[in-house]
């Protein structure tokens, strides 16, 4: 079984899947989030890890078609009470690597922090390709550098973090072409390896995600307008399909 079959959730219930995913704590990351993805999307989507589907809703007015999909029985459940009764929304179970049962190919592909959780990365990407149109894009999000890494990537079943460097080894060998790979969110590294590495927390405290989310995240999007950061706490990836 893949690391994704074996991913460690919270508690079922919103609130501790809403605070797994950053939650009403961190309305500021979640926009970061949304505006890094977004210039990347195209009119089909289907996203992998849909949770309980609060990232993929915000894409719909520009979607013609979403595919939300997820491995947990109960995220696939609150998917389809979420969108029952859209005819342009589609809601899938499986884990990566599969074959994966859609019908018309997508053009994009969004998995934020998913692949860390699969041991097969290559076998996942390869599988994603496979139900994208040549010259879509495959938007990975993960978190960065085994440095950081801790009891909370234990507890929720990374496998891995990533450098720009294995991350480009992973979508090389899926035979996937490469259109943004960078690390992004430069003082959330440094903030996370003071907590939990240095701190030893185990899990984030929601009070501090709180303060981290007014202060640190504003400020490290300011700071990334105008410098490349040389590393941070999630590698951010644009992979494209061969035409």
């Amino acid at each position: 079984m893949s690391g994704y079959d074996r991913v460690v959730q919270p508690a079922a219930g919103d609130e501790a899947l809403e605070n797994h995913l950053g939650g009403d704590e961190a309305k500021n990351y979640r926009q970061y989030e949304l505006d890094m993805v977004a210039p990347h999307v195209g009119r089909s989507m289907l996203e992998i890890g849909s949770g309980l589907g609060h990232f993929a809703e915000a894409f719909l007015p520009r979607l013609d078609r979403l595919v939300a999909s997820d491995f947990d029985p109960y995220c696939v459940e609150q998917l389809k009470k979420r969108f029952a009764g859209r005819d342009d929304i589609d809601v899938l179970q499986f884990g990566l690597p599969t074959e994966i049962p859609i019908g018309d190919k997508v053009d994009t592909v969004v998995m934020m922090n998913v692949l860390e959780h699969i041991e097969e990365d290559v076998e996942a990407l390869r599988s994603l390709a496979k139900v994208t149109v040549p010259g879509g894009r495959i938007i990975i999000w993960v978190p960065g550098y085994m440095q950081l890494y801790g009891d909370f990537d234990r507890k929720v079943g990374h496998v891995t973090r990533y450098t720009p460097a294995t991350l480009r080894s992973t979508v090389s060998k899926a035979g996937l072409d490469i259109d943004v790979l960078k690390p992004i969110n430069f003082l959330g590294g440094i903030a996370w390896w003071v907590a939990v590495r240095r701190g030893g927390v185990g899990y984030p405290d929601p009070r501090l995600v709180k303060i981290y989310d007014r202060t640190v995240v504003p400020l490290t999007r300011l700071i990334e307008r105008f410098i490349r950061p040389p590393f941070g706490q999630t590698v951010f990836c644009v992979a494209r399909v061969p035409e």
